[in-house]
C-alpha cells in the first residue's frame, strides 16, 4: 500500500497544483552539489516527478539570492538538509536551515561524511550574535531529528538515493494528510 501511495503522489500533486517546489535541498555546494545533492535532485525530479529546489538548478543570473531561496523554503513542504564536513562554515547553509526549522517544515537530515556530534556553529567574528543563536538552535533541532547517515567511501550510493527519496516521499504524504486533516477541523 505504501508503494502504491508513493507512486500516486506525483500525479496527485500535479493535478492539485501547489507550491513552486515540494522539496527544498539545503546543502553545502562545495561538498555535495556534484554528488549526493545533485543526484537526489535528479532522482526526485526526473524519476519521481517531485518539484525540488536546488540552487544551481532553480536559480538564474539576476535572481536575488536571499529572496529566491527564502521563497523556495517558505513554499516547500519538506526540506532535505545534507550535512557535510564544511556545512557549518557557510552562512547561507545555516540561514536556510534556520528558516526551514523556524517555519516548521519537515526536514530529512542526511549526514554525509560527518557525524551529528561534529556539527557546530562557529563564531568567526563576522556573524551577528542573534544569527549565531538562531543557527545553533536550528542545528541542534536538526541533529535531534531522525536522519540518514552515509560514508561516501564505503556506502552504497543507490541505497542512499533510494532511502532518501523514500523518506522524502513519506514526509510529503504525511504533510498532505496533515493538511487534509487540518482543513476538516476548520
Amino acid at each position: 500500500a505504501e508503494e502504491r501511495a508513493m507512486q500516486r503522489l506525483p500525479k496527485m500533486m500535479t493535478k492539485i497544483g501547489g507550491p513552486v517546489c515540494d522539496v527544498f535541498i539545503n546543502h553545502r555546494g562545495i561538498d555535495t552539489k556534484k554528488n549526493v545533492a545533485g543526484l537526489l535532485y535528479d532522482n526526485l525530479t526526473r524519476n519521481i516527478g517531485v518539484r525540488a529546489f536546488l540552487d544551481s538548478m532553480n536559480m538564474k543570473p539576476g535572481d536575488r539570492l536571499f529572496q529566491h531561496i527564502n521563497r523556495g523554503i517558505l513554499d516547500c513542504k519538506v526540506g532535505v538538509a545534507v550535512f557535510s564536513p564544511r556545512y557549518c562554515d557557510s552562512y547561507f547553509c545555516l540561514h536556510e536551515l534556520a528558516l526551514l526549522m523556524e517555519s516548521n517544515k519537515r526536514v530529512v537530515p542526511i549526514f554525509y561524511d560527518v557525524k551529528p556530534s561534529q556539527l557546530r556553529v562557529k563564531n568567526n567574528g563576522t556573524c551577528p550574535p542573534a544569527d549565531l543563536q538562531r543557527f545553533a538552535f536550528a542545528l541542534e533541532d536538526a541533529k535531534n531529528t531522525v536522519g540518514l547517515t552515509f560514508d561516501s567511501l564505503n556506502g552504497d550510493w543507490s541505497e542512499l538515493l533510494r532511502n532518501a527519496s523514500e523518506a522524502v516521499m513519506m514526509n510529503l504524504l504525511e504533510v498532505k494528510e496533515e493538511r487534509k486533516y487540518a482543513k476538516r477541523q476548520r
